[in-house]
């Protein structure tokens, strides 16, 4: 299918009747260290709704020729994170992924060993692994009242706060060892509260946590909203990051810096460098990035205006951005590779969203682009022809464009 003229896009998911296939989110590698194999999830083909609890998706492994291998089920999954499905560094051989342990009652990431199935757990779900592959990052999947991010299996609590601000909030994992230890409780974050006052009788959730390019310091969201999360009653977000052991704790963007400003954010090619997406200026969304330690900070900006909000995403070598889009006035999402360098991109490609109207918006697709560990493919999740599929496209051409350019 060829969604641009210059550039060949392969989908590399088969087509299967009552089925859709994704990967999820866009601050991840779903490839294995090999480049052999390409996770993803088979999920049910669901009317307009978001998956029951007794509902589950298949995740499998892409072979890049359009063959998808089954290997095992997940009931936790959801339509813009998946099952947060990541290959272990230190067991090439094995991937992780969250899954609801009926016995226990509570979420846990399981270990699967290809050719031989579940070889073991960690005892708290994953949100994100560092880079080195030492490490994961977990929080209360069950806080997150955004079920297009959160889980069926998990029941959303009524208590607008935690009712232990002291046993809950951000934890570490060790990959290896499979210890976790709380490193930053709610309690603290909401002592380094810029104002804390605005928090009253608002319900909280943690979201969005992300290890940086060294693997040293971790970011996340602390969200409010004071009625239930719609389209129309948006939350309030304050971006706090902290070292591994969970000192050195900051909120370098409170909510002021966000409403309407901001739409997504990511840790930069430096180890203190934070990269968003962002209006300040009211001209367009800016590729912008910061230091972390600078207080107050002060915005660079990379490339100008790539249109409406996107999620951003540094290649391997951080000589590269991918910024896709949300939805224009004519439904189209764009996808565009910027050079860091020279702040010059160049189109790689314009895919429809094409659902009917009045979707539900945590139903949606986003395109999502990661890079392959060589830092010269991009898969995507699309919906253009209709059904959630994953696209592949080798960018030797495109990165041979932005050389022209210079």
């Amino acid at each position: 299918m060829n969604f641009h003229t210059s550039f060949d896009w392969e989908k590399i998911t088969p087509d299967q009747d009552g089925f859709e296939f994704m990967f999820g989110y866009y601050d991840r590698c779903a490839w294995d260290v090999t480049g052999k194999y390409h996770l993803a999830l088979r999920i049910p083909e669901l009317p307009n709704r978001l998956p029951r609890a007794d509902e589950k998706a298949l995740i499998g492994l892409l072979d890049g020729k359009g063959s998808f291998l089954p290997q095992v089920e997940t009931s936790t999954w959801c339509h813009q994170q998946g099952c947060m499905e990541l290959f272990l560094k230190h067991r090439p051989d094995c991937f992780v992924f969250n899954d609801f342990d009926a016995e226990s009652k509570k979420m846990v990431a399981r270990i699967f060993q290809l050719g031989k199935g579940i070889v073991g757990r960690y005892e708290y779900p994953i949100y994100a692994m560092s880079p080195d592959g030492n490490y994961a990052v977990s929080l209360n999947f069950g806080r997150i009242p955004r079920r297009g991010y959160s889980y069926a299996a998990v029941p959303i609590p009524k208590d607008r706060f935690p009712a232990d601000l002291d046993s809950d909030g951000l934890r570490l994992i060790d990959l290896r060892t499979g210890e976790s230890r709380l490193i930053v409780t709610y309690r603290k974050m909401l002592e380094m509260h810029p104002y804390p006052y605005e928090l009253e009788g608002k319900y909280i959730w943690l979201n969005h946590a992300i290890i940086n390019c060294d693997s040293t310091r971790v970011l996340w969201l602390l969200r409010s909203i004071t009625d239930e999360v719609t389209i129309s009653k948006m939350w309030r977000t304050y971006m706090y990051t902290s070292d591994l052991q969970g000192n050195e704790v900051k909120c370098p963007l409170p909510e002021v810096y966000w409403t309407n400003m901001i739409s997504h954010q990511i840790w930069g090619a430096k180890p203190t460098e934070i990269m968003v997406d962002a209006n300040w200026d009211h001209t367009g969304h800016h590729v912008i990035v910061f230091d972390d330690c600078e207080s107050p900070f002060r915005a660079r900006k990379i490339a100008d205006s790539h249109g409406m909000f996107a999620h951003l995403v540094y290649s391997p070598d951080g000589k590269w951005i991918l910024a896709d889009s949300y939805p224009d006035l004519e439904q189209k999402q764009t996808l565009l590779l910027i050079n860091v360098a020279t702040g010059q991109h160049v189109l790689l490609g314009k895919f429809r969203q094409n659902i009917p109207e009045n979707t539900i918006h945590e139903k949606r697709c986003d395109l999502h682009p990661r890079w392959n560990p060589a830092g010269n493919i991009v898969t995507i999740d699309s919906i253009d022809s209709g059904k959630r599929a994953i696209y592949l496209l080798d960018l030797a051409p495109a990165f041979a464009e932005l050389e022209k350019q210079k």
